[in-house]
């Protein structure tokens, strides 16, 4: 099983601080490279795969996320995870931005998103 990288996901709950967030990070040297309006994904630029995520909401699963981690196969892992018993909070599904991707609470209540970019 490989994987690809992991990201930190922060719900932000209101607009004043979705602003100061980004601004923030920014300071640290990453620069946005997605925003889909609801989720804004900021890269550092010299190594893109560190990557920090910053939610207002979760458009397509019942929670926003707190960590996003990629894989090699989703399909694999989520086989593998669903047969340990793990809670699973949406099955796996085709997103219209370019992921598979699943949602599974971990044993401290974490809700992780575990996802494939698809080809």
């Amino acid at each position: 099983m490989t994987i690809r990288r992991i990201v930190p996901n922060l719900h932000i709950e209101s607009e004043e601080l979705w602003n100061s967030s980004r601004d923030f990070y920014g300071l640290l040297g990453f620069e946005e490279v997605m925003d889909m309006g609801w989720v804004t994904t900021l890269a550092s630029p010299s190594n893109p795969t560190a990557q920090i995520s910053l939610f207002t909401e979760e458009r397509t699963a019942p929670v926003v996320p707190d960590l996003s981690v990629e894989v090699e196969d989703v399909d694999a892992v989520y086989t593998q995870v669903a047969a340990s018993g793990a809670e699973i909070l949406r099955e796996p599904q085709d997103e219209e931005w370019g992921v598979r991707r699943f949602l599974v609470r971990d044993p401290n209540g974490k809700v992780i998103n575990v996802l494939t970019h698809r080809s």
